[in-house]
């Protein structure tokens, strides 16, 4: 009888910090990255979340098996470079079959200094994931199969994640610039905003450039200031409204900077808008609180209900916190709830054109559904502005 073929010695292992250890195929940079680990049910876009400010601290747990298909190119980048930690995926990326591709993703990962690990029984994994909550775990890539497993079990043990940590700082530009590039259209691509009807100050604390693009779209005239920019310095700028970008890290460690301004904004008596962590920081400067979640909204197809209209929306999500609907003060409205859970995803201000959604409606990846939310801001500024005369 012959031997059995030798099966090839592990090049990556993930260790979760209750000792599960999962081995697999290492792709993109070497080296061990320590991170929460998270899971997202997108089909489409993983450059993008790959690339989302929101991810920073994070590993990705893709549950679609066929991640890297496609490639990768510069027009889907959602920042200058790759912020989530690495990548877990079922199956080995493959060489790309697309006409955007401009490169592989295991190229553009080892580029980008990320982690990736292929050959995973990532439906065990997700499943361990929603019943003891998001992870704190060690990645490693070493091709030689080389692996200290109590050293990398002592790193995940000992990371002290999210809670608490404020990574807007990390993410966020270094300095304010203009933004006029609008959403990207068959056959130019992405246009410029030419005739631009609002001045917006968006304030970026990860801020996706899908997000600042559909501003753009909506017409408005986008300058971008650093996450810790005081009330003085937005309202120096006479804007007719003020956005609260996206980003990544526990609200309340970036509310102890936010929550002044945002507050001196809202005394200004300006239109506010809000998404994901905007959206949190918006409560947290109105009074509610925020908490973190078991495995957070990870995904491009969460169903979300507007309470106010009844209608459903199917939304592109990424959060692991979430404002506590009990804690909505009066005067406070909530507007949107997550058909998964009953988790808050909306809320406004009874008397002022002030709101703000956890959800992404600039859908990058994911659906179009919420894409009225920009005009809905667009149109709150110009209803203030034919007020004031």
């Amino acid at each position: 009888m012959s031997a059995a073929p030798a099966q090839p010695r592990p090049t990556a292992c993930l260790v979760l910090a209750d000792g599960t250890i999962f081995y697999g195929h290492g792709f993109g940079a070497t080296g061990v990255t320590v991170a929460e680990l998270c899971f997202n049910t997108a089909m489409t876009g993983y450059q993008e979340i790959m690339t989302d400010p929101s991810y920073a601290g994070q590993v990705v747990t893709f549950t679609f098996p066929h991640i890297g298909n496609v490639g990768v190119n510069t027009d889907d980048d959602e920042a200058q470079r790759a912020v989530a930690e690495g990548m877990v995926v079922k199956w080995d990326p493959t060489e790309p079959s697309n006409w955007r591709a401009a490169s592989e993703l295991t190229d553009w990962m080892r580029q980008q200094g990320r982690i990736g690990i292929g050959g995973v029984d990532t439906r065990r994994l997700t499943r361990a994931i929603r019943q003891l909550g998001a992870p704190h775990v060690a990645l490693a890539h070493d091709p030689e199969g080389n692996f200290d497993l109590d050293d990398l079990l002592a790193r995940a043990r000992g990371w002290k994640g999210l809670v608490g940590l404020d990574l807007a700082r990390d993410v966020t530009c270094a300095q304010s610039y203009r933004w006029n590039e609008m959403r990207w259209a068959w056959p130019d691509g992405y246009a410029p905003q030419e005739n631009p009807v609002h001045k917006v100050v968006a304030i970026d604390y990860g801020a996706k450039k899908n997000i600042l693009r559909c501003l753009a779209s909506a017409g408005c005239d986008v300058t971008v200031l650093p996450a810790t920019a005081t009330a003085e310095e937005v309202l120096a700028l006479n804007p007719d409204g003020v956005f609260l970008s996206n980003g990544p890290g526990d609200p309340a460690a970036t509310g102890e900077y936010a929550v002044p301004m945002i507050r001196g904004v809202l005394d200004a008596d300006l239109p506010v808008f809000g998404i994901c962590l905007g959206h949190q920081m918006l409560a947290l400067a109105l009074g509610a609180k925020t908490v973190k979640m078991n495995h957070g909204h990870h995904g491009a197809n969460h169903p979300v209900k507007d309470r106010e209209t009844g209608k459903v929306e199917i939304t592109s999500m990424n959060h692991g916190f979430t404002v506590d609907t009990q804690t909505l003060p009066e005067g406070v409205l909530e507007t949107h709830v997550s058909l998964f859970d009953g988790s808050n995803c909306g809320i406004r201000l009874a008397d002022k054109p002030v709101f703000s959604v956890q959800y992404h409606p600039e859908a990058s990846p994911g659906p179009q559904d919420s894409y009225y939310l920009f005009e809905r801001f667009s149109a709150a500024m110009a209803e203030r502005k034919a007020v004031a005369g």
